[in-house]
């Protein structure tokens, strides 16, 4: 889904307005919504990319939000280097081994080499879990919840993608420690219901929670838990934010552990998780929403709510109209303002209105009120919705409270059309020769699994096109179908003993999620 030119040249003009249809040439699109949209700027170092202040204050939005709940969890805020020694990355193998391909190395100071390279980091496990090993000397000192906000580097050789697959990136990493198997348990859970919310009730994107098997769980791990969310337009499936126990395996290899206080003289290792949500729920709500005419913001998150613009001043209109006009816009965006709401007032006179609805439009901003003379007579406002193109008439005199509730509404509906296309692309599927014409449909797939991992790669081998023999449209995806997760709700139907593996023969144990997934 790389952009098909690669580069954008910066010092050629572009076309105003997306000349790429979404559901015709998805990549093309992709990469105009977010640049003509303002979102994001290419960079000359490839893989890295500009966020504008458009995305960057949706990212601020989120930050303050999951920063107060986590908070509310007794986690602390803390900083750790970006640069940890070979020595100490390559202490715990599993973990390594899962992010090698990645890991970028400075190996030169100036034109000196380096006595040992030193990685930048990927993921912070090994990074901070030898300090915890200084610091947590007492079961007293437990739990112990530590996040960070920082970026991390992981050199993809794969094609970068805005968002989605970058060489850096900025996201939350938490680490924590406690006592006890089950205060971990709690927390993973928790922490993945908050990432849930951020999806579903800031970003409008619904998503399914659910366990990574055993094959796709974070290398290291006990167990990782994750929320899977759906593209619609490419019918694939896509991973949004996880939360790992990790067990006992990463304070075995540090020497975490604390004096077992039930039973003196016995040490014993203390239980950790981590969890990371990254700028990807950026890419993920852009493909959601976005139409034809560029971005579809959701009001919780847009950087401008709302953006007032003066219609109906022609060359005939007096200059003492004209000015009431455009006092009439600049108190509407001070009501507002005062009201709460994010709102930019458009008063630039060397463009047009209609110029100015889709420059505003490609942007995404949630509602556009339009005020003309007609307006100023009759004390209104035209609402036009993005997402729909829905019109109202406003009075203004109760624009503090109507305006605050319309965004709200906006939102909802928002919500409610990405899950009911999520929902109609979920497909039941209890024999194979469905499974990949259900996949070809745009479709993400349920089995009754049965958790055996030399299935799960067959599954996504015998899923690839060409080896389906199926005749399929030429632009549907090749790939094969990986896990993407174990739903925690399970639909009824497997019956132990009988229901089978459809794509294996085994006894099934599970219902498991497939799909072409990024």
């Amino acid at each position: 889904m790389a952009p098909t030119k690669g580069k954008v040249d910066a010092n050629k003009p572009a076309l105003i307005g997306i000349t790429a249809p979404k559901d015709e040439d998805f990549p093309s699109w992709y990469q105009q919504v977010l640049t003509k949209g303002d979102m994001l700027e290419y960079y000359d170092v490839s893989g890295c990319y500009i966020m504008k202040p458009g995305s960057y204050s949706v990212w601020e939005k989120i930050q303050a939000w999951f920063d107060g709940k986590i908070k509310e969890m007794g986690v602390q805020n803390a900083y750790f280097p970006m640069f940890v020694s070979s020595r100490v990355l390559e202490k715990e193998k599993d973990h390594v081994e899962g992010f090698a391909p990645e890991v970028a190395w400075v190996t030169k100071a100036g034109s000196t080499d380096l006595e040992e390279p030193i990685a930048i980091r990927p993921t912070s496990e090994t990074v901070m879990y030898p300090y915890y090993a200084k610091w947590i000397r007492s079961h007293r000192d437990l739990p112990l919840k530590l996040n960070q906000w920082n970026s991390v580097v992981r050199w993809e050789f794969k094609h970068p993608q805005p968002f989605l697959r970058t060489r850096e990136f900025l996201w939350q990493e938490g680490h924590t420690a406690f006592l006890t198997r089950e205060e971990a348990e709690e927390e993973v859970l928790e922490i993945l219901d908050l990432y849930a919310r951020i999806y579903e009730e800031l970003l409008a994107v619904p998503v399914i929670k659910g366990h990574k098997t055993e094959k796709e769980k974070f290398a290291g791990g006990f167990f990782t838990t994750t929320t899977e969310g759906y593209i619609a337009a490419t019918g694939r499936g896509i991973q949004g934010a996880t939360s790992h126990c990790l067990g006992q395996n990463f304070s075995k290899m540090f020497g975490i552990s604390v004096e077992d206080p039930k039973n003196d003289g016995e040490k014993i290792n203390v239980w950790q998780n981590s969890w990371g949500l990254s700028t990807r729920v950026i890419g993920v709500m852009v493909m959601t929403h976005g139409d034809d005419k560029g971005l579809v913001m959701p009001p919780r998150v847009a950087q401008y709510q709302v953006v007032v613009i003066p219609c109906g001043i022609t060359v005939k209109t007096t200059e003492e109209d004209k000015a009431s006009i455009v006092d009439g816009v600049m108190k509407i965006e001070e009501t507002l303002k005062m009201a709460g709401v994010r709102v930019v007032a458009d008063t630039r006179d060397n463009y047009s209105p209609g110029w100015k609805f889709s420059d505003w439009e490609l942007k995404g901003v949630p509602l556009r009120l339009e005020f003309g003379p007609m307006d100023f007579k009759k004390q209104q406002v035209v609402a036009a919705r993005r997402a729909t193109g829905q019109k109202d008439f406003l009075a203004l005199a109760d624009l503090a409270e109507s305006i605050p509730k319309l965004l709200e509404e906006i939102q909802e509906e928002m919500y409610k059309k990405a899950k009911s296309s999520f929902d109609s692309h979920v497909i039941r599927v209890t024999k194979w020769e469905d499974f990949v014409p259900a996949l070809n449909n745009k479709n993400l797939v349920q089995i009754p699994w049965c958790e055996v991992s030399d299935c799960e790669e067959k599954i996504k081998e015998r899923s690839t096109r060409q080896d389906t023999g199926e005749e399929v449209d030429e632009r549907a995806p090749s790939m094969g179908a990986k896990s993407l997760c174990i739903p925690f709700e399970q639909p009824e139907g497997i019956i132990p003993g009988e229901t089978k593996c459809p794509a294996c023969g085994r006894d099934a144990k599970v219902w498991c999620m497939f799909g072409r997934s990024y």
